[in-house]
């Protein structure tokens, strides 16, 4: 199968052109491109967080498939867009320092960063790996409505939420909050504060897999507005 594959601003720069046909084996994915190219380009890597697919001028996930004459577009962040808020739900790996960089500015003294990781038991049973599922429309709003609380309650700068979906090995992070700022107490109130919401409003599931079984874990009740006051 042939795709025209195209390449913008820096990621240009990192490839040494600006588009480029190439014959990929079997029924591709999106995904399955960016591994290519990632793995021809070790800087790609880096910037995983940060590159968006577009096929045939269609944004796409990592999961689209491609089909013989597909354009694939490769898209660095936009002119302008670079120390903006962030909010993401994911399903590659999560690059906490990546996106710390995409966010913090010469003017911030703090960057405070949590990251919730896979560990390997759960109620004394040895966890194997963990699958998270969302509403994924609704979870995006009520992160972006998590950025706004944290903009009105604190002086910080940028604020990046970003969500895993899918399956996580042990070790993985399957969520990152980023909160840059002028000065440290800021940034670590609304990034306690962020996850703590997220875990009360946000529609994201999590099943555990064990040797013995599988479960979905029972979090709190998602707080609606009018509870949450």
């Amino acid at each position: 199968m042939r795709v025209r594959v195209l390449f913008f601003g820096l990621l240009r720069e990192i490839t040494g052109t600006s588009q480029e046909e190439i014959d990929l084996p079997g029924t591709p994915t999106a995904g399955d491109l960016f591994e290519h190219y990632a793995n021809r380009f070790s800087k790609l890597h880096g910037l995983r967080a940060s590159i968006v697919l577009a096929r045939n001028r269609e944004f796409v996930g990592p999961q689209a498939l491609l089909a013989e004459g597909d354009e694939v577009a490769f898209l660095p962040p936009v002119s302008g867009g670079a120390g903006e808020d962030i909010v993401e739900i994911v399903r590659e790996p999560i690059d906490a320092r990546a996106l710390a960089a995409r966010l913090l500015r010469g003017e911030d003294g703090a960057v405070v960063t949590f990251e919730g990781v896979t560990r390997n038991n759960s109620g004394g049973r040895a966890t194997r790996h963990l699958e998270y599922e969302a509403y994924e429309p609704m979870a995006l709003s009520q992160m972006r409505a998590i950025m706004g609380e944290v903009k009105q309650r604190w002086p910080v700068d940028r604020v990046g939420i970003v969500h895993r979906l899918g399956r996580l090995e042990i070790g993985e992070t399957s969520v990152a909050i980023v909160i840059t700022s002028a000065h440290r107490r800021p940034a670590f109130e609304a990034c306690h504060y962020a996850i703590d919401r997220l875990k009360k409003i946000v529609p994201i599931w999590k099943k555990e897999f064990f040797a013995d079984g599988e479960v979905w874990v029972e979090g709190e009740k998602i707080v609606t507005t009018d509870e949450h006051g």
